[in-house]
């Protein structure tokens, strides 16, 4: 007893797989008793934004006063479906070239709390450098810089030092605030094309086996996703 309940869900702006829209799940677990709702996982830091948006303007709407939590990925996915990175061909291990720059969580952070979220964080991906980030950019508003800030100086102000004239250049924030960065990558698209099953939650094929999948079974499932359900 006296503790406060969180609630989050790993849906996006299209709301969960029963066809629930967002807002609707964030006022349906307010009324459940709990004092936090908001989103975790399965999408970026701006997509769960979008989806925390919604949910937000149904709570007010409902009348209903609850805290604001975000903890999302830290790999843009502006090309997932329904169910988030999940669908995506890189899951889960090429995910690395969708990675967030700590610049864009330095971004996700202002307009969280702009929104009105106080519980910021991340899920998968997230490393020690986005989370310094994160409280970097809250630093007025947390009353202090974090103990990770001593490793370096804010907003690339140590390459005031750097022996390069060019790089010296890119000592101040907007610099790193209006980069778009280029993935090296010359012949991968921007966007990739999620898998698109056609199964949803209760359908057989998603239950958790016992065993090991078998190479027959393998089999079955990579000539699904040749021809489509």
């Amino acid at each position: 007893m006296g503790k406060a309940v969180v609630a989050s869900m790993c849906i996006g702006p299209e709301g969960d797989l029963h066809g629930v829209p967002v807002g609707e799940c964030a006022v349906r677990m307010a009324k459940a008793g709990a004092h936090v709702v908001g989103i975790n996982c399965h999408f970026d830091p701006f997509v769960c934004l979008d989806a925390l948006r919604k949910m937000k303007a149904a709570l007010d709407a409902a009348g209903l006063k609850v805290h604001l939590i975000s903890q999302p990925l830290a790999f843009h996915t502006p090309d997932a479906h329904k169910q988030g990175f999940i669908d995506l061909p890189e899951f889960p291990f090429a995910l690395e070239p969708r990675i967030c720059t700590r610049w864009d969580m330095h971004k996700y952070a202002r307009e969280a709390y702009k929104l009105g979220v106080r519980y910021i964080g991340g899920c998968c991906g997230f490393e020690p450098y986005h989370t310094r980030a994160l409280a970097e950019e809250l630093a007025v508003e947390r009353g202090g810089l974090p103990k990770a800030s001593e490793k370096h100086e804010l907003w690339s102000a140590g390459l005031r030092m750097h022996t390069k004239p060019w790089i010296r250049a890119r000592a101040n924030r907007s610099y790193w605030e209006t980069l778009k960065p280029s993935s090296g990558r010359p012949f991968c698209a921007s966007l990739s094309q999620p898998d698109d099953w056609g199964v949803t939650a209760g359908d057989a094929s998603l239950k958790q086996k016992t065993d090991a999948t078998t190479d027959e079974e393998i089999a079955e499932l990579n000539q699904h996703a040749v021809n489509g359900p």
